[in-house]
């Protein structure tokens, strides 16, 4: 007599673990359908990376990835992205990429063809140029539509603070008072809960090697040359085959302080469930910035994975993809906020 017993884990256990895994951000599923099927082909878990968030730049995923969205104050989109190799601890990045469609192409060809680790700006524009991308207008009807909207708008939401003219009243040029009288300003992000703002990807691989990477066209109406998290290594995504990998989304010039995907990595290398690194992470940052706008991500290396959000108005569940020998196919997944 053959027993079969099944055993359902309790809601908020670890996640059942089978490798290999592809999780990344938000319910792209072109994205993770791309890089599970890199991976099925024989692709690296680097190739499977990049392919797979290279593949939401191809689609404007959420017009927040890729060109053609969130101009900045000038009305340019500019784009940032990495990828980080968790064998070797290499990361290539870029940030402030000007004029060139495939951001996180040209972050791998910095950790394939360089000794650095990130470029910014028109520099990294001519790198990408020298490493074969061509120069095209990242710029659309559609963004060239979100900016004349919000030039009529007064310039609102902007990134400005305790400047003349006052900024959430009226466009700048801003310049700084001469007696300065610090507001305190209110720290709700002003991304919007539709304006998801990245893509990020962990993949663990069949034999446990990590690989992440991320890809933005970072905060809409930005001040020109600023640079959020999403390139930042232990900031956006974080990769290290040793413990397991993470990235994360949301208000990046808050987060990044924290080095969040870094310290998910940490936590996990401590024995730590991947869904309770992720509540960590996000409890840590709470603390200093209780209405931030953010989500993470986190695997380990075994392929236990797991996510975690910050809990704000409009802004109650995260949903994110994930594709396991375990699923038929990719299949998007839900966490309730913190």
């Amino acid at each position: 007599l053959l027993l079969l017993l099944v055993v359902l884990p309790p809601p908020g256990a670890a996640s059942a673990a089978a490798l290999p895994v592809v999780i990344n951000t938000w319910a792209f599923r072109t994205a993770a359908e791309t890089a599970w099927r890199v991976l099925e082909s024989g692709g690296s878990e680097l190739d499977a990376v990049e392919r797979g968030c290279g593949q939401c730049e191809i689609d404007q995923c959420d017009g927040s990835v890729g060109y053609g969205g969130s101009p900045d104050e000038s009305g340019e989109t500019t784009l940032d992205a990495m990828i980080m190799d968790g064998n070797t601890m290499e990361v290539g990045a870029v940030a402030d990429l000007r004029r060139i469609k495939n951001a996180i192409g040209v972050a791998r060809k910095v950790l394939e063809y360089t000794k650095h680790t990130l470029l910014v700006g028109e520099s990294a524009s001519l790198f990408a140029v020298r490493m074969g991308f061509p120069y095209e207008d990242l710029t659309t009807q559609k963004s060239l539509s979100l900016y004349a909207e919000w030039l009529n708008q007064s310039c609102q939401p902007n990134y400005w603070k305790n400047v003349v003219p006052d900024s959430s009243k009226s466009c700048g040029p801003y310049k700084r008072p001469g007696r300065v009288t610090y507001k305190e300003e209110q720290t709700i992000s002003q991304r919007s809960v539709q304006n998801h703002d990245t893509i990020g990807m962990v993949i663990i691989g069949v034999s446990g090697t990590v690989a992440s990477g991320t890809s933005t066209n970072g905060a809409v109406h930005k001040i020109p040359g600023r640079v959020g998290d999403s390139p930042i290594a232990g900031a956006g995504s974080y990769a290290d085959s040793t413990a397991g990998g993470a990235a994360a989304t949301g208000d990046g010039d808050i987060m990044m302080r924290f080095l969040p995907s870094y310290q998910a990595v940490e936590y996990m290398r401590m024995g730590t469930d991947p869904t309770v690194a992720c509540q960590k992470v996000i409890s840590r940052i709470k603390k200093y910035a209780p209405k931030f706008f953010g989500a993470i991500i986190c695997a380990n290396t075994t392929g236990s994975y797991g996510a975690a959000c910050n809990k704000i108005p409009g802004f109650v569940q995260f949903h994110f993809m994930v594709s396991s020998p375990l699923l038929s196919q990719p299949t998007e997944q839900v966490v309730d906020c913190i």
